[in-house]
């Protein structure tokens, strides 16, 4: 079929569940556009350099990469000809205050052996958490973070009626910290499983216990890293849209999707207006209605939810290595209870922040000097809501700097040869995303994950709705899956 009778299909920005959407789109039979803002693909998931620095800009952690594969084989191509990567022997290295250190092995007995080794508590017990882990996951993960939740479908599958009949071994009605609090009772290791609430941009003493199937995507599945960087995952996946025939238009601002009737035209640009009988966001859910459906009833009780929280993060090239830290590494708050709270209560920065470091030169050699290392500095915080982050940014770089020379026997002030800030207004603005949430919003609340926007709109026909804001969450893995449903449920061209 000519290009000019096949029905376009429009992708409204250039992150990576809007480029998985391209590719799924084209694959189907329509002739797709991505119109990105910027001048660059990958939303979060991008790079620079920083002298003879280079850093991956975002997300850090690569989980599920079958479903990155998953593109390369439904358009015939080998994933290994565009995108390598390599499987972790450790998903995390973990640092407290009182000098704690513990190795988190990928390989579930390997973490159970040194979890007894370093806190006393007996292997079983872990294995036991990691069990449940994987029990949820099977119960709850495949059919619910897979399938639209707002079609019949998916509820009248037989995989959800087993689900239903093992609610009570989903821990729906008890938070994250309550759930690893009644399995682990050690209080560092309770907050070591806590913290995968922050995997999605929530508080684990409000977040439901469900969410504990997260583990076992690190121990279960386990956790990997491409060999050229995270943002190679942006670049394999571009060239193969590319490849298949999808057209990028950097530089290109959508002002608004155009509806009529309560169906899709199109979309109007900072260049053109273009016709299309199908128009995906991949903008975050809230500015997509405030901005590009304007004159459209917007679902007000989706787009109040609480949202995630943010990040500031500090990029330093340090001229030292250390070979103590990992890959990943964790050095955590004294009170986790009162960061949350100080995060989502608070709306101010916590006073003492959980701080993440990663550090891609340990894998990637290139990225930093012979000897140096690239230092990705993480705390959470709450999305911009009129904060100073000019005022802010000193105080935590203090905070930061304070927590980490003593654990580590160093001044950091002193090793560190460059360094650039990112602030949640910059990934509002950078992104698109409310307040510079990095998740959309939170799972703060047992019916959270009910309650995220469908993957597409009940009211307006031909639109449909991908990303870490909508169905069924943030991070790459689940950013994919958005593409994924996307492409089930829209129709043939």
């Amino acid at each position: 079929m000519p290009d000019t009778m096949t029905p376009k299909a429009i992708v409204v920005g250039a992150g990576i569940a809007g480029i998985a959407t391209a590719i799924r789109l084209q694959h189907k039979g329509y002739s797709v556009i991505v119109m990105e803002a910027n001048s660059y693909p990958g939303g979060k998931l991008t790079q620079f350099t920083q002298g003879k620095y280079r850093f991956d800009a975002g997300p850090s952690l690569f989980t599920m990469p079958q479903y990155v594969d998953d593109l390369f084989k439904l358009t015939g191509h080998e994933p290994k000809t565009f995108f390598q990567y390599s499987r972790k022997d450790e998903s995390c290295r973990y640092f407290w205050n009182d000098g704690t250190r513990l190795v988190a092995h990928a390989d579930p007995k390997k973490f159970a052996e040194e979890t007894e080794k370093t806190l006393g508590v007996k292997a079983e017990i872990v294995l036991k958490k990691l069990k449940k882990s994987h029990l949820m996951y099977e119960l709850a993960g495949r059919t619910f973070l897979e399938k639209p939740l707002n079609r019949w479908s998916t509820w009248l599958n037989k995989d959800v009626g087993k689900a239903m009949l093992k609610l009570h071994k989903l821990s729906l009605f008890s938070t994250m910290h309550q759930d690893n609090k009644n399995i682990l009772k050690h209080p560092k290791l309770v907050q070591l499983f806590d913290r995968y609430a922050t995997y999605n941009g929530s508080d684990p003493y409000r977040a439901p216990g469900v969410l504990n199937i997260i583990p076992h995507l690190e121990h279960g599945i386990g956790t990997y890293h491409p060999v050229k960087g995270m943002h190679q995952i942006t670049e394999s996946l571009v060239k193969l849209a590319e490849d298949i025939g999808v057209k990028f238009h950097f530089n290109e601002k959508v002002d608004e999707i155009l509806v009529s009737d309560g169906i899709v035209n199109g979309v109007k640009s900072n260049l053109g207006t273009y016709q299309a009988a199908l128009v995906v966001s991949n903008m975050d859910v809230t500015p997509t209605y405030r901005h590009l459906l304007k004159t459209q009833k917007a679902p007000e009780r989706t787009l109040k939810q609480e949202g995630s929280s943010s990040a500031l993060i500090f990029y330093w090239g340090i001229k030292k290595s250390f070979p103590e830290l990992g890959l990943h590494n964790i050095f955590f708050s004294e009170d986790y209870q009162t960061e949350f709270k100080e995060i989502f209560e608070g709306k101010t920065p916590a006073s003492d922040p959980t701080v993440y470091v990663n550090i891609s030169s340990k894998d990637v050699k290139s990225d930093a000097p012979e000897g140096c290392e690239n230092w990705f500095v993480m705390v959470n915080v709450p999305q911009h809501n009129g904060q100073n982050w000019d005022e802010l940014i000193p105080l935590y770089r203090k905070i930061i700097v304070s927590k980490l020379n003593p654990l580590l026997t160093v001044n950091i002030d002193e090793i560190i040869e460059n360094e650039s800030v990112l602030t949640p207004i910059e990934i509002e603005r950078k992104t698109s995303s409310k307040g510079g949430s990095l998740y959309g919003t939170s799972s703060n609340s047992r019916y959270a994950a009910f309650l995220r926007h469908t993957n597409e709109s009940n009211q307006i026909r031909g639109l449909y709705f991908c990303g870490g804001s909508v169905h069924p969450g943030g991070g790459i893995p689940l950013c994919l899956l958005s593409a994924k449903i996307v492409s089930e449920i829209c129709p043939k061209p």
